[in-house]
């Protein structure tokens, strides 16, 4: 199929916005021709989303002379002048997949019914155990409230006791649990237990629900094994859930079935960049509901979904999370608190204003900050090893599993971070999207920096699957954009305010080496372009940790990027001035000195 294909349309419908992008081969690769965005239309007036759709794609087929659309959908096969070779969609609109995840064990195969639920590219909305310190009552009025597209039901080893997932599963039909679209259909019940409980659940909730049974999650103590019912999951997606959202059955009938939840799609591609560069990846995902943090360690992938923060839906939960004096402390200026919650609430009300001024590009920069610093908070503290000595791991895991529950995500030896979503995408200088991943996650040591030009991962995830070729020329040539290399200290200790938090040594070939020092409190920059490589040798001042130890030198072979070599010497956690006057001027000099902007330093500082 592959040889055959020349042009590509591929579609992700955000809670926000629909994302359309059009695909050409060319001069034997694939290259992106044009891309166009357009409201997204699942809730009322239109509650359609082939709406949005279709105008994304018009905008296309405005821009490139190509007719794409006919009066039934898209235009599949192609021709000389119209129509693409194939078209496929990704899907996070309508808060995306929603499930509830029930087990016997919170710590055990609760805790497995989650991952897979999560690999599988679900928001997790709840999740029951028969340990979970609730009443029966309480937990039967909670099934009630929950109106998920899918129940996953686990519990068990094979050949062990059965009672308890049976009594699980009664919970669930005396709840009589009903889907998020529509009560006259079924609720979709993915049974992965204890393979001698099968019948009794069939009894249960046979007749209730749309009941399907795969491999036990836990066929052992020992082994835990995910995919399968991760697979099913994305099938009942596709086959069910969304027949029956708002005329999501017509977009699957224009793409040939080829849907996929947005989340499942970018932690493919974080998993390749993790393949192609052997090392550690960190991503996150700013949507306008939810922020999704994925992370690929010894080749795992781990993924936590923070449903309720997000840059436009869910921005007034991060204001209320976070709390003001949170956000504040990123802004270069004073701003009063009521006046700043009135522009969170309308971001809320409507959700695809951006910007106008500077001011308020800032004040929703700063929410990203901390959207960000909160999801990856709970993706460290969800993404631990757990009870158990084996497991078996494909690309649908999410979760590792050894037996100390140690954290797995260490901030020091995070080797690659990758930004995307519209707030770092769209930021109007790539310099701004650096900072604010620094800020947020703060990585110590040396990392990659990179983010999503124009938010295409969703579309290339999909397409992996489909036509990995395509899908690595995208990636490499139109999507990923290089920022450079952060080298940053950390350390418990005070910084020596006379003594450089850290020094680096670049070393380039055909050049001449450059030294550089960077003070306790500032950061520095030294240029290296994209597809430039250095050498760097870097030495952290006293008490200070670069990854091998206080005071270790470390050396790595780092390449360039747009913002350059970033020196981050402000300390880990970053340290600001106590006096609020002090604080702001240190802000704005973190601004300047990253080329985040070159406006001259407000008035009001």
């Amino acid at each position: 199929m592959s040889a055959d294909i020349n042009l590509i349309l591929a579609i992700d419908c955000g809670s926000t916005t629909t994302k359309a992008i059009l695909v050409a081969k060319r001069d034997g690769g694939y290259r992106l021709v044009d891309r166009a965005d357009a409201p997204t239309t699942v809730e009322a007036p239109f509650e359609d989303v082939t709406v949005g759709i279709r105008a994304a794609v018009q905008l296309l087929q405005d821009s490139t002379g190509r007719r794409l659309l006919g009066d039934d959908g898209l235009v599949v096969p192609a021709d000389a002048h119209s129509g693409v070779d194939l078209a496929l969609a990704t899907s996070s609109a309508g808060g995306g997949l929603q499930m509830m995840v029930a087990g016997v064990m919170k710590d055990l195969t609760a805790k497995s019914a989650q991952r897979a639920a999560l690999g599988a590219g679900a928001v997790v909305t709840e999740v029951l155990a028969i340990d979970d310190g609730r009443q029966v009552h309480e937990r039967v009025d909670r099934i009630r409230r929950m109106r998920p597209d899918i129940i996953l039901l686990s519990g068990g080893v094979d050949g062990g006791n059965i009672s308890h997932v049976v009594r699980m599963g009664e919970l669930l039909f005396l709840a009589g649990a009903s889907p998020r679209f529509g009560d006259q259909v079924k609720m979709p019940v993915v049974f992965a237990g204890n393979r001698d409980a099968r019948t009794y659940i069939s009894d249960v909730l046979g007749k209730f629900s749309d009941l399907t049974a795969v491999d036990n999650l836990r066929p052992s103590m020992e082994q835990e094994n995910v995919l399968p019912a991760s697979q099913k999951i994305q099938e009942i997606f596709l086959n069910h859930v969304m027949a029956h959202a708002p005329n999501y059955a017509r977009l699957a009938s224009w793409v040939g079935k080829r849907v996929m939840p947005t989340p499942a799609a970018v932690g493919r591609v974080m998993q390749i960049l993790a393949q192609d560069h052997g090392c550690s990846v960190l991503g996150v995902d700013v949507g306008g509901a939810t922020t999704d943090v994925f992370s690929v360690l010894e080749g795992n992938l781990y993924r936590t979904v923070s449903a309720n923060l997000g840059m436009s839906y869910s921005i007034t939960n991060v204001l209320a999370e976070a709390g003001f004096a949170a956000v504040n402390r990123w802004l270069p200026f004073a701003v009063n608190q009521m006046a700043f919650e009135d522009a969170i609430a309308n971001k809320m009300v409507r959700p695809v204003t951006v910007p106008e001024t500077w001011h308020e590009l800032l004040l929703e920069q700063a929410v990203a900050r901390e959207t960000i610093r909160l999801s990856f908070q709970q993706h460290c503290e969800l993404t631990t090893s757990l009870k158990g000595v084996k497991q078996q791991r494909t690309m649908g895991d999410v979760f590792d599993q050894t037996p100390s529950g140690r954290p797995l995500v260490d901030p020091m030896h995070i080797d690659m971070i990758v930004g995307s979503g519209g707030v770092l995408s769209h930021a109007p200088r790539r310099e701004q999207a650096a900072l604010m991943l620094l800020d947020a996650i703060q990585p110590g040591g040396i990392t990659q920096l990179f983010v999503d030009s124009i938010f295409m991962m969703p579309h290339i995830g999909l397409l992996e699957h489909l036509h990995p070729r395509a899908a690595r020329d995208l990636l490499y040539h139109d999507c990923l954009v290089p920022l450079g290399p952060c080298i940053a200290p950390a350390g418990s200790g005070r910084m020596r305010p006379d003594h450089p938090a850290v020094t680096a040594k670049l070393e380039y070939p055909g050049r001449a080496p450059c030294l550089v020092a960077a003070m306790p409190g500032t950061i520095l920059r030294v240029p290296l372009g994209a597809g430039e490589k250095a050498v760097i040798t870097a030495t952290p001042g006293p008490g200070l940790d670069l990854g091998g130890g206080r005071g270790v030198t470390v050396e790595a072979e780092v390449w360039g990027g747009c913002v350059g070599v970033i020196l981050d010497a402000r300390g880990r956690p970053i340290r600001f001035p106590g006096q609020e006057l002090e604080r702001r001027r240190a802000v704005w000099e973190w601004m300047k000195a990253m080329g985040a902007t070159e406006l001259d330093m407000p008035s009001e500082v």
